[in-house]
């Protein structure tokens, strides 16, 4: 009789245990796998970083002026670029809007893709200027200490200015010309960054247009254009 009485005890016991196990809310049935919550971290990361760059859009856009942007460097100086004339073989009127004299304050800062683009500069330099142009950038205090390289991401091309003495009038004859392919490049903005002997001495915020879209406007629309 004794030996029932524990036996029947014994499986009680059994059958206790194996209910509590069975309402253990760390069991596998309540609890969502490794693979689930990796996956909904990663939906929230992703959700996240979409918010940020949403965030991240809001920055004024360009705006033309003509004006030189000059980098006030301490070792700079002055007579290594006064000011600048740049013409275009499209648009504005040779007498006009295309016949800039040189400046600082009222440069050509607009042209068409596939447009010959040539600087005339003022200066006492003969030799180690260089325009670079790259695509805009909104930290222009980059090129305060930047090290110019056709490995930049945003390099587009660069002219070399040598003063023209082989020309047959060399005080009236481009120091040097560029031009942007329609098939390699995009209208929009774009930064001339002039450089001596390696280094940024002066900027131009400039925009490149689609080809022949400047060419049918007269002198006045064109500078209405450049000062948007």
């Amino acid at each position: 009789m004794k030996k029932l009485l524990m036996l029947a005890l014994a499986l009680l016991m059994v059958v206790s245990l194996a209910a509590c196990k069975g309402s253990d809310p760390g069991s596998a049935g309540t609890n969502p796998s490794a693979s689930s919550t990796s996956d909904n971290q990663q939906a929230g990361n992703e959700s996240g970083n979409s918010n940020t760059s949403q965030g991240g859009n809001n920055a004024e856009p360009a705006k033309l002026t003509g004006k030189m942007n000059i980098i006030n460097l301490d070792d700079r100086d002055p007579s290594v670029l006064r000011g600048v004339a740049i013409k275009g073989n499209h648009a504005g009127g040779f007498d006009g809007f295309n016949g800039k004299e040189s400046s600082l304050t009222d440069v050509r800062c607009i042209f068409e893709l596939n447009e010959w683009v040539s600087f005339y500069p003022d200066t006492d330099a003969t030799y180690g200027l260089r325009v670079w142009i790259l695509k805009h950038r909104d930290d222009q205090e980059y090129y305060n200490t930047a090290k110019f390289s056709d490995l930049d991401p945003n390099f587009v091309n660069y002219c070399d200015l040598h003063y023209p003495e082989d020309a047959e009038k060399p005080d009236e004859s481009s120091w040097g010309d560029f031009y942007l392919h329609p098939e390699e490049c995009e209208p929009g903005y774009y930064d001339f960054v002039f450089t001596y002997e390696g280094k940024a001495i002066a900027t131009l915020l400039t925009r490149f247009y689609a080809e022949n879209e400047l060419t049918p406007k007269s002198d006045a629309e064109l500078e209405a254009l450049m000062h948007e």
